[in-house]
């Protein structure tokens, strides 16, 4: 086992000798791939293609995180998260999608934005890929709110101090990835005096990369 390898992951692939489109939906599909790995014989993936998304830890001067409470179907339960949208605007850069979704989730908007932290969401079985921004200098829009719709349309969005938030991941009572991510995330900057954050613009080597 190595142990002088740089903790830095490593973009790319080996090489994809088929690919079978088994399911597409409206914000994801599923291939089944024939991936050649090195020194074995072929071996069959199943990957669901993700267009990627964006959230915001967006921070007052209170150091209290604006949160949205959402019911999300799949695991039957409404999870506290952070503002947060898929990237599948055409020609929208990841900042710009995270300032759209902070003003239609929440009705706010923020004047400085930095990259908090990047993850994948399950890169076992998807490439969907996450850019965590913080935002700062956070205020309420001026002019109508957004018209949400679906689950959205009984979102509820609340103010939650950051150590509040750090005890309650900890204690296992939070639960989305991103609000996880972010807020843990959030506190090491935080204790580091938010010196070495990259700008908003920072390039993104493991990031999106499915069209759908």
């Amino acid at each position: 086992m190595s142990t002088d390898e740089p903790l830095v992951d490593v973009p790319g692939g080996f090489p994809v000798l088929d690919s079978v489109e088994r399911f597409r939906g409206a914000k994801f599909s599923l291939v089944s791939d024939a991936v050649e790995l090195p020194g074995q014989d072929t071996v069959a993936r199943d990957v669901v293609r993700h267009p990627s998304a964006v959230a915001v830890l967006a921070l007052d001067d209170a150091e209290r995180v604006l949160l949205v409470h959402q019911y999300r179907h799949p695991v039957a339960a409404r999870l506290w998260e952070l503002p947060a949208g898929l990237l599948d605007e055409a020609g929208e850069s990841p900042a710009d999608a995270a300032a759209r979704e902070l003003w239609e989730e929440t009705g706010y908007h923020a004047k400085t934005w930095w990259v908090l932290a990047d993850y994948h969401a399950s890169p076992g079985m998807s490439d969907e890929a996450v850019r965590i921004f913080l935002a700062r200098e956070v205020a309420a829009s001026d002019g109508p709110a957004h018209d949400r719709r679906g689950e959205e349309s009984f979102m509820t969005v609340r103010f939650a101090p950051l150590d509040d938030l750090v005890e309650a991941v900890l204690a296992r009572r939070l639960h989305n990835p991103s609000l996880v991510v972010g807020v843990l995330a959030a506190a090491a900057w935080r204790a580091r005096g938010w010196q070495g954050l990259a700008g908003a613009d920072a390039a993104w080597p493991l990031g999106p990369h499915s069209s759908l």
